[in-house]
């Protein structure tokens, strides 16, 4: 005897949307799964999976005893779904890969917000304006250092594909040298990338600015892979940069565990005063008052974040961010 399906199953469109969001969990779900959270006969699971086929998701079907179904990588980019929350994070990192120092993503990025925020609900797209309108990325004095995209993409296939790398390479002094190098990691600090690399001629790790890094280019020779001074490239390139105390320094304290925070930010290690079980805190400098509050700002997003002390520097710091939190609960919707 077959199943009933209830009435709210009784939809194909929005049953089959709801199959593909389950499906793009990429974990893999049997038949019997997949009729469960439907409220549907594994046989309408099975004529919703030709639906998505011929849509063009490539589900593939996995054997054994219970079977099973999982949305696998395809040729091409089909329609995806995303909750309220996951729109506008892909929403605020496209606006956020706009300002950072990579040539030719800009435009990229903007069309692709641009695609992405014209489909968003009104109240999708009124947290996104809030976010992106209230906070104001700092660049530090300067010329802005770019690196060009096709940069990026052969320093992290040459990492990945642990194969050596020959570039040139214009020192601060504009002197010009060759360099053969095992490629490790690349690093993000502030406005700079920085490649962490096992320099083959001089025998021992060397940090390259990218900027300065020209026609990087395959060398076809693989390697294996070494560990990098103190486990971690980010501490490494942060131990080697020595940065001039800041005029303008705070503690904040950020709710999270400081296991969890440097398993998911290990460059934060350099900033870290005080571990805990539920908390850390962390020491944060900068040029400016304004600066503090973005970096502020940018932590309060993940969770839970206090300024601690009772100087100046604090008090501004704090006035700036109930200013901050003031001009986003009027653009969002009560």
């Amino acid at each position: 005897m077959s199943q009933l399906e209830p009435a709210d199953a009784a939809d194909p469109t929005g049953r089959v949307l709801a199959l593909l969001s389950l499906l793009q969990t990429h974990r893999r779900w049997s038949s019997t799964q997949l009729a469960t959270e439907l409220g549907v006969t594994t046989r309408t699971v099975r004529r919703d999976i030709e639906r998505l086929r011929v849509l063009g998701y490539d589900v593939d079907a996995l054997p054994g005893r219970e079977g099973g179904y999982r949305l696998a990588a395809g040729s091409h980019l089909p329609p995806l779904m995303f909750d309220d929350d996951e729109a506008v994070a892909i929403a605020v990192g496209l606006w956020s890969a706009t300002t950072a120092p990579l040539d030719g993503i800009e435009e990229t990025a903007l069309r692709a917000r641009a695609k992405i925020e014209a489909l968003l609900p009104e109240r999708v797209r009124r947290r996104t304006a809030a976010i992106t309108s209230n906070i104001t990325t700092y660049r530090w004095g300067g010329e802005r250092a770019s690196v060009d995209i096709a940069s990026i993409t052969i320093l992290t296939e040459t990492c990945r594909d642990q194969e050596q790398l020959r570039f040139d390479y214009v020192d601060r002094e504009g002197a010009s040298t060759r360099r053969l190098v095992e490629p490790h990691h690349l690093v993000a600090v502030d406005e700079r990338w920085y490649l962490v690399a096992w320099d083959v001629r001089r025998d021992d790790w060397r940090t390259f600015r990218l900027d300065r890094l020209v026609n990087p280019r395959r060398a076809g020779v693989r390697f294996e892979l070494r560990t990098v001074p103190g486990g971690d490239p980010a501490s490494y390139v942060a131990n080697n940069l020595g940065r001039a105390p800041q005029p303008y320094e705070i503690v904040v304290r950020l709710g999270v565990a400081t296991d969890v925070l440097r398993a998911e930010q290990p460059w934060l290690e350099q900033r870290i005063v005080e571990r805990g079980s539920t908390s850390t805190d962390l020491a944060l400098q900068g040029r400016q008052i304004e600066q503090l509050v973005a970096m502020v700002a940018r932590f309060a997003i993940r969770g839970d974040v206090s300024v601690l002390g009772d100087d100046d520097t604090a008090e501004r710091v704090r006035a700036g961010l109930v200013n901050l939190s003031e001009s986003l609960r009027g653009q969002t919707p009560t």
